[in-house]
């Protein structure tokens, strides 16, 4: 439905999104950045909800409620149309005076400078916890045996890197696991951990991967509190863009593998599918793949937003990009987001040859050589250059079809 002009939806989106929050008493959100996360109003939970305070972008994972600006956010709590939404939150029709549209627009602009103050001092403690943590952290060499133990029920036993485990990975044997749980922090769990490094293209040890393990190391830990199961693994730093190193190019290889996690890619630097190829691990679909650009009745567009100076971008040596694709998730959203990020390293790297591979229906790499997986599997055919066509996505002169 379209409505007539009226001002007082100007005014409405000067409103910082955060007043708009405290007059619908929104509790239990959080910040990390520029994002605000924690319980539904509407469903509950404790982060399913999440409200981007620069695009204003709100979205439930669980019950779906969803929007982009200050009116739809009332309208979705406050289960309102568009009109009544508009008259609780700038009252009744009436002529807005300029003095009014002057207040919100300063309080807007004072709001978003505290707000980029914030993040950005949110980012800096957070790259500052990440290095800690590395520095805290036992270099491979010294390995315990939990991160032994866990390798090898992987199918990556320590023993089967001739050169030793990356250097990119440490271990902590007693790592807490904290998350703010409403105003409080909270150790929900403390054990063994796996520590990753994270890089970007301009700085080294920007973030931490950490996956967290039973004590006897043979899994990765079940973490529950209070009835609410969380992940394993979590980042800590400034991720965005960055990698896991696992290995390093011989002189002019050319080629860079990535795998969204460290256990698929490293199951690919084991297979060695393509001679001194880089393997390094993406830390997450989303930042290997970066924002995707909208299209009208699509929901997974594929081609990425270049407007994203966030997301990830080869570097310049690599001639050659391989994706390895997990199968045991949404094959169209996976698919889409590989899709975006291999089109975006194409446009920034005129003449990139690119591909996807995949193991197979339902099953990521690392299943192949887990104990009782299929061995054979790793030859990982989907990487040689006489690869059938529907592993590939782009073809051999680097163009998508």
């Amino acid at each position: 439905m379209t409505y007539p002009p009226d001002p007082r939806l100007d005014a409405a989106k000067l409103s910082p999104i955060t007043e708009v929050i405290d007059l619908l008493r929104v509790e239990g959100l959080r910040r990390s950045g520029r994002e605000l996360t924690g319980p539904c109003p509407r469903c509950g939970g404790t982060d399913r909800f999440n409200i981007n305070t620069d695009s204003m972008k709100f979205l439930c994972r669980q019950c779906g409620i969803k929007g982009g600006d200050q009116v739809g956010l009332v309208m979705a709590l406050l289960d309102m149309e568009f009109r009544p939404a508009l008259d609780w939150l700038c009252g009744p029709a009436q002529e807005i005076s300029p003095a009014e549209i002057a207040r919100r627009r300063k309080a807007r602009e004072d709001a978003d400078r505290k707000q980029a103050d914030e993040a950005q001092a949110y980012r800096e403690r957070a790259i500052r916890d990440a290095r800690a943590i590395w520095t805290r952290a036992t270099p491979q060499v010294q390995i315990a045996s939990a991160l032994g133990n866990y390798l090898a029920s992987r199918g990556l036993p320590p023993a089967r890197f001739p050169d030793g485990l990356p250097d990119s990975i440490r271990f902590l044997a007693d790592h807490p696991y904290v998350r703010k749980i409403g105003p409080d922090l909270v150790t929900l769990y403390r054990g063994p951990c796996m520590i990753a490094r994270i890089d970007t293209a301009s700085a080294d040890c920007m973030a931490v991967h950490q996956t967290w393990l039973e004590n006897h190391g043979l899994c990765k830990a079940v973490i529950r509190h209070e009835g609410q199961d969380y992940p394993a693994k979590m980042v800590r730093g400034a991720a965005k863009g960055g990698v896991i190193r696992l290995s390093d190019p011989r002189l002019d290889a050319g080629s860079l593998i990535m795998g969204e996690g460290i256990e698929t890619t490293l199951t690919a630097m084991l297979a060695a599918p393509v001679p001194n190829a880089a393997c390094w691990a993406g830390v997450s679909l989303g930042n290997m793949a970066g924002k995707m650009r909208g299209v009208a009745g699509v929901k997974w567009s594929g081609l990425p937003l270049m407007e994203d100076r966030d997301a990830f971008v080869p570097p310049a040596w690599v001639r050659r990009l391989i994706f390895v694709e997990d199968g045991d998730s949404s094959p169209k959203m996976t698919r889409a987001k590989m899709l975006s990020g291999l089109r975006r390293a194409m446009a920034h790297r005129p003449g990139l040859k690119a591909q996807i591979v995949r193991a197979g229906e339902g099953i990521d790499l690392n299943d192949l050589v887990r104990p009782g997986g299929q061995e054979e599997g790793v030859a990982f055919s989907g990487a040689s250059d006489d690869a059938p066509a529907r592993h590939r996505a782009p073809s051999d002169e680097g163009t998508l079809e």
